[in-house]
């Protein structure tokens, strides 16, 4: 789409595409949440969408994505891409910032498909955004948080080099729940070999950096 180059932005790594979701890509990432993100009794997300029924899981999916392209400015950007194994979207792995151009910091955060787990993509995707962050946007942080009993997540975190920045407690459905944050300095970040940003030049003005 000519007045929507992020629709040209996607990130290539020895096994992954990343790419931002057309409409079908999102039906299909719907179809992932569907059926199911993590096990009952458990809630990984800081905001609780995966509590409700397949249906409503799909239908919230898209609404976000649809919510992130809306309210997208260089000001305050959430970028969502899809990630493909195998010819399959198998989950999503966003990045996003406030005042980058001030505070050159972006979080990230993402999930898969229930079945796709302990495979190894969780770290993949996240080494491809971080790739972005550092290598094509020119970030000095990256951030990310867990709850405490996220196992997963704080495992890829810590495989790739941050250091803890804290913590904060939160309400989780009615209970207590620590999370812990972290942080990555751009020295302390190892660029992989075999990963490629792919049409990023015309997206950059949305961001409000400079081609």
């Amino acid at each position: 789409m000519r007045n929507w180059p992020l629709s040209e932005l996607s990130i290539t790594t020895p096994r992954l595409e990343l790419r931002h979701p057309s409409l079908d890509d999102l039906d299909e990432l719907g179809d992932r949440a569907a059926e199911g993100v993590h096990e009952d009794g458990f809630m990984p997300f800081l905001f609780p969408w995966t509590d409700t029924d397949p249906a409503g899981r799909a239908r919230s999916t898209m609404q976000y994505h649809f919510r992130m392209w809306a309210e997208l400015s260089p000001a305050s950007w959430s970028i969502d891409f899809v990630v493909v194994h195998d010819g399959r979207i198998v989950g999503t792995q966003g990045i996003a910032a406030k005042n980058f151009l001030v505070t050159r910091e972006a979080g990230t955060g993402s999930w898969l498909g229930r079945r796709f787990q302990g495979q190894g993509i969780g770290t993949e995707m996240r080494k491809a955004v971080l790739h972005l962050a550092f290598a094509g946007l020119g970030a000095n942080y990256a951030v990310t948080e867990a709850f405490e009993d996220n196992h997963a997540s704080l495992a890829v975190t810590r495989k790739l080099g941050y250091q803890g920045d804290g913590v904060t407690m939160h309400d989780r459905q009615g209970k207590p729940a620590l999370t812990h944050r972290f942080r990555l300095a751009r020295e302390d970040w190892t660029e992989s070999p075999g990963f490629e940003i792919h049409n990023l030049a015309g997206c950059l003005p949305l961001f409000g950096l400079d081609t």
